[in-house]
């Protein structure tokens, strides 16, 4: 695997200056059949566990057509030294540097309309995918040509190794939905979606900590159907800081501002919305330690 991917065509540099719009039409002429995998990666990753992502990836029984990554921001010298030892020795790498960090909304809005083939799936540059994900939701999403996106259940582990709890998602996609009335119904970092049905319903939009979740709103609204399946395929790391970054009074304000947006598309509506933004409070406001609790009694599995 000698050969090394240019990025710094004139063209490529055209397309990706002229924002998202331009990316779109353009990369909407490229669209093939086959899979783009789309990760996005900033200065507070750790160059260990990038390497680790991108060896699941590159050892799947179904292998991706292209590896989209999006430097957000400048990195620090370990981490850009291993990206560009992979971007040198892997064909199928392509790396965008976006100057200053745009936050990651807006880094895979811009990924996304790079993206050449249908399917894009999602990945962490800090998890570890299992070998046959893309695989079986290729098959998947192949065989079930009503369904937008699936996504699947991933296991939460630490560094200490003394987490190993499984999030387990809604299957069919009534379940989804109505799931999706008070919380994400989709992991994110396990998702494969159609390119198509991404862009037709707005793509990424920025939106702090509920990227993911404002997406798959604008997709249940838009009669796009969502599935998961029952099954682990992403391993994905849960530190001690994960339970503090979903709570406190932005993230509060961010969610309840989702919760109104959530109401004008029409997924909630009086009681249910009232129930939503009480869910919302109660979740965010609690100290960390106690939502730590809260998340493994509720919606853990051991």
């Amino acid at each position: 695997m000698k050969k090394i991917l240019s990025k710094k065509s004139s063209e490529s540099r055209a397309n990706f200056k002229r924002g998202s719009s331009g990316l779109q039409n353009n990369a909407q002429s490229m669209a093939e059949d086959g899979i783009s995998v789309l990760m996005s990666v900033y200065r507070n990753e750790k160059a260990d566990y990038f390497r680790e992502a991108m060896e699941s990836i590159l050892h799947q029984t179904r292998m991706p057509d292209e590896i989209v990554l999006m430097e957000d921001g400048p990195l620090y010298e370990e981490l850009e030294r291993c990206i560009r030892e992979y971007e040198a020795s892997c064909p199928i790498l392509k790396v965008y540097r976006i100057k200053e960090n745009v936050q990651l909304g807006r880094a895979l809005r811009k990924g996304a309309c790079l993206c050449r083939y249908e399917m894009i799936a999602r990945m962490d540059t800090d998890d570890i995918a299992a070998p046959d994900r893309l695989e079986k939701q290729y098959a998947f999403l192949a065989e079930q040509k009503d369904v937008s996106a699936v996504g699947g259940w991933i296991l939460e582990f630490n560094d200490k190794n003394t987490l190993h709890t499984v999030k387990k998602m809604p299957e069919t996609n009534d379940e989804i939905r109505r799931y999706g009335t008070y919380r994400s119904p989709l992991n994110h970092m396990t998702v494969m979606m159609r390119r198509s049905a991404l862009l037709a319903c707005g793509n990424y939009r920025h939106f702090v900590g509920l990227e993911d979740y404002y997406l798959w709103m604008r997709m249940m609204a838009s009669g796009k159907k969502l599935y998961c399946l029952p099954e682990v395929l992403v391993k994905v790391r849960a530190n001690s800081d994960v339970y503090r970054r979903r709570g406190g009074f932005s993230y509060m304000l961010r969610y309840l501002k989702l919760r109104r947006l959530q109401r004008e598309l029409g997924l909630t509506h009086g009681l249910s919305y009232l129930k939503a933004v009480a869910i919302t409070v109660g979740i965010t406001a609690i100290p960390p330690g106690m939502r730590r609790l809260v998340y493994k009694a509720v919606l853990r599995r051991s």
